[in-house]
């Protein structure tokens, strides 16, 4: 299912029968477990280090000095046509002078434009008029992945900053992310561990192509174990903003399959999962991928099996072994998670970024080779 080396699930049974009541297979696979829960120890320790840089870098980075400035900040087309009261930074986010427009004749006056690439790609919208302002920096938002976002090659050399989920970003702002806590009274684990899930595996999709890869393991996982659809291709779904949470509660697992493989494109899927209590199983980048973002033992990733065959035994195993499945819920005790506001936090970031980085000039020049990269 995966290219080079493969990691073994995490949680296979421990069990210490003698040597004598045990297949060949069984006795090595026993073996090997040692290995594999040192190498999932060794990872989690370089997961805590790295993860602990990046909420840091999220959470504590300290706004500029009330003192300062604002920044004026446009945006020159709401995201996908759809217009959104424009947030105070303040009153939400706490951060400060940021004054957001959607205004265009205040172009001349602004500090920074933001633009969201895939409104501007057709070139159905114009862009602004030519030169800009001295020192007026453009900034380039995506949330899409390389593989949904046409006519990059247009914009080589157009952009100041970059704000998207990579966290290479100029501006860095993924789909979701942990937060350490010391007080476990609001983690994760207590917010879902008396959760008893009835149902076993759940996939919700609205973008159904039979080109996607998560459309061809769809169908081969299909054929050992039973999978409930849901969105345009399934059954419909509950109404409701929280409506995915809720259903996702009744699951012991849920598949968070992206639509394509690319570097750190890892979307709210696997979050919705994190905080319904489900155990997300990962088709997306590669699992040291997604170990910069979550704990190794936190998701099953389909490329820890040479088949899928041998993924659905394993979830099979979880669901008779309450011990196994614990394995992969007990680390959310000492976290909790957040997820943007798509796209009043994003402005407010764009905007904290903006004051703190004033005076400083910068290029994006290759930006297709950067973001496919």
């Amino acid at each position: 299912m995966g290219a080079g080396v493969r990691r073994k699930p995490f949680g296979l049974s421990t069990s210490l029968t003698a040597h004598g009541n045990k297949t060949d297979t069984e006795w090595k696979s026993d073996r090997a477990l040692n290995h594999v829960l040192c190498a999932l120890c060794t990872a989690t320790i370089c997961f805590l280090t790295v993860l602990g840089v990046s909420v840091l870098y999220l959470q504590d980075t300290p706004s500029p000095s009330p003192s300062l400035p604002p920044i004026t900040l446009l945006v020159w087309v709401h995201p996908f046509g759809r217009f959104r009261p424009l947030p105070d930074c303040w009153e939400q986010y706490r951060i400060h002078g940021c004054m957001l427009t959607d205004d265009k004749h205040a172009y001349r006056q602004a500090d920074a434009v933001i633009f969201h690439h895939r409104d501007i790609s057709t070139g159905d919208i114009p862009m602004p008029p030519e030169p800009r302002p001295r020192s007026q920096k453009w900034i380039w938002m995506n949330h899409e992945s390389p593989s949904h976002s046409p006519g990059l090659w247009r914009f080589d050399g157009v952009f100041n900053l970059t704000l998207t989920y990579r966290t290479d970003s100029n501006i860095y702002l993924p789909y979701g992310y942990l937060i350490p806590r010391v007080n476990s009274a609001r983690s994760l684990y207590r917010a879902t561990s008396l959760r008893r899930p009835v149902r076993l595996l759940a996939w919700v999709i609205s973008n159904w192509s039979e080109s996607h890869a998560r459309v061809s393991f769809y169908h081969k996982l299909r054929r050992h174990v039973n999978i409930d659809v849901y969105g345009r291709a399934g059954m419909p779904l509950p109404e409701g903003s929280e409506a995915v949470l809720g259903l996702l509660r009744q699951y012991m697992f849920y598949l968070a399959l992206e639509n394509s493989q690319h570097t750190d494109y890892i979307t709210e899927k696997v979050w919705n999962a994190v905080r319904a209590g489900a155990i997300p199983v990962v088709l997306g980048p590669s699992r040291q991928n997604y170990e910069r973002f979550l704990p190794p033992e936190a998701f099953i990733h389909v490329d820890d099996f040479p088949t899928v065959r041998e993924l659905a035994r394993y979830m099979h195993r979880l669901k008779r072994r309450p011990a196994l499945t614990k394995r992969h819920l007990i680390w959310r005790q000492s976290y909790s998670i957040h997820q943007p506001t798509f796209w009043s936090e994003h402005y407010c970031t764009a905007c904290k970024v903006l004051r703190r980085t004033r005076g400083q000039t910068s290029e994006v020049h290759r930006l297709q080779d950067w973001f496919y990269s």
